[in-house]
């Protein structure tokens, strides 16, 4: 699962994280990194997965997984919608910014049977 050194965008794709947060963490738990060989500029870093961070990052998991249940229950119409859009694909962003654009929030609830036709 972990390897000794990883960059922000593998420890993403694993945890399922973004690599902005992944970056804050290493910053702010000053998490010991290298330069990534071959990448001039000097941005591109290895994380140095030790222990600490192998802890940090799966009690972080187990953090998000227990929010996730709770707010499940108790979440705004807002919420639910934003968190549902961030688990679409590329793709599937691409087709619903276009219908949106095309049909507007009125046809969205229409093909979803909230919105009744007389009553736009």
């Amino acid at each position: 699962m972990f390897r000794d050194r990883m960059t922000p965008e593998e420890l993403a794709l694993m945890t399922g994280y973004s690599r902005q947060t992944i970056n804050k963490w290493v910053r702010k738990e000053e998490w010991e990194t290298s330069p990534r060989p071959g990448v001039q500029g000097g941005k591109a870093r290895l994380i140095h997965v030790d222990e600490r961070v192998k802890n940090f990052i799966l009690s972080a998991q187990r953090m998000a997984e227990d929010a996730a249940n709770y707010r499940a229950t108790d979440a705004s119409l807002e919420s639910l919608i934003l968190n549902s859009l961030k688990e679409i694909t590329p793709a599937e962003h691409r087709q619903m910014t276009s219908f949106l654009l095309r049909e507007g929030i009125s046809g969205l609830l229409l093909r979803l049977g909230i919105r009744d036709i007389n009553n736009t």
